[in-house]
């Protein structure tokens, strides 16, 4: 066996572990998950992350490892926003608390099928038509402009979203929660609940998400195992995340416009590529710790500042 394909089979073997400890034995999908439980999630994904991190710098190369928690602090912070759009989606909803584990657990699977469907695509693409990437990086620094402007309030609204019209129109559908069921018979006839427009909600809004991050990815590395892992690894760890920041997101104003810096860097680099311009990889991985350490300390310092004015 390879190196690569060594180090495929080590990932998978302690995703799949990882995923019957932490979906399987240590999470039930029926109880809403408390802030102390979803603190020892998180920080059960991020060492398994951080750990394999490890794994690639002694078993593989140094700068691989690089990439790939360069490319993972990217995916993480990235999901931020992800939580930002879930919550509203519950809201709007109204689903139970109890039984939103649930919905996130099946969301997050569906999610990770699409974003490996589109990260193998990806990586066609690129294999097969190099300039390509100058697209990713011009799209990135667009993005990127993008979301420092936007202000979150202005970026989703579930009512008017073409998915859920979609469902709404060719989904015959019982609009609220019915005990967590995904579908139910009445009259002899099976209709879909909200719970079932959720669980679509929020695979597709990962899709969008993914719309970004995975080209960001791969301003950072075009490496298939670091592409994969660091994606993996970043959504998994997106419902115990969840539930950690639920009510804390509004205290985080100003790390989109960190993230939207972080864009523009990586897609600028990637465009300077073209003039054979490459920036070293650690330079990549001290400009994402920076921007987002640096946001989350302003964003949090202004809500002090706030809070002391009331």
């Amino acid at each position: 066996m390879t190196t690569d394909q060594i180090t495929y089979l080590v990932f998978g073997i302690v995703l799949l572990i990882a995923v019957i400890i932490d979906l399987g034995l240590v999470s039930k999908t029926s109880t809403e998950i408390t802030i102390k439980k979803a603190l020892i999630q998180t920080a059960f994904w991020v060492s398994l992350a951080f750990a394999f991190f490890g794994f690639l710098w002694f078993y593989e190369r140094t700068n691989v490892a690089i990439e790939y928690i360069s490319a993972y602090l990217m995916e993480w912070s990235l999901s931020i926003d992800n939580i930002f759009v879930f919550i509203l989606i519950f809201t709007f909803f109204r689903i139970r608390k109890d039984h939103v584990a649930r919905a996130l657990m099946i969301g997050i699977m569906m999610a990770i099928v699409f974003r490996i469907i589109f990260i193998s695509i990806g990586v066609a693409l690129v294999e097969n038509f190099h300039w390509i990437l100058y697209l990713f990086g011009a799209f990135l620094v667009y993005t990127g402009i993008k979301i420092f402007t936007v202000k979150h309030d202005d970026g989703f609204d579930p009512g008017n979203n073409p998915v859920y019209k979609f469902l709404n129109r060719f989904f015959p559908i019982i609009h609220h929660d019915v005990s967590g069921k995904l579908t139910v018979r009445k009259d002899g006839k099976r209709f879909y609940t909200n719970m079932f427009v959720v669980v679509v909600l929020l695979a597709t809004t990962d899709i969008v998400f993914a719309l970004d991050s995975i080209p960001a990815v791969f301003a950072i590395s075009q490496n298939k195992l670091v592409i994969y892992t660091s994606n993996i690894f970043a959504v998994l760890g997106l419902r115990s995340l969840f539930f950690l920041l639920k009510g804390a997101v509004n205290k985080f104003d100003y790390l989109q416009q960190g993230i939207a810096i972080v864009l523009i860097f990586i897609g600028g680099k990637m465009l300077a590529e073209y003039f054979g311009i490459k920036v070293p990889v650690y330079i990549s991985l001290i400009v994402i710790v920076v921007c987002l350490v640096g946001s989350v300390i302003y964003s949090i310092q202004m809500d002090n500042d706030r809070e002391e004015k009331k």
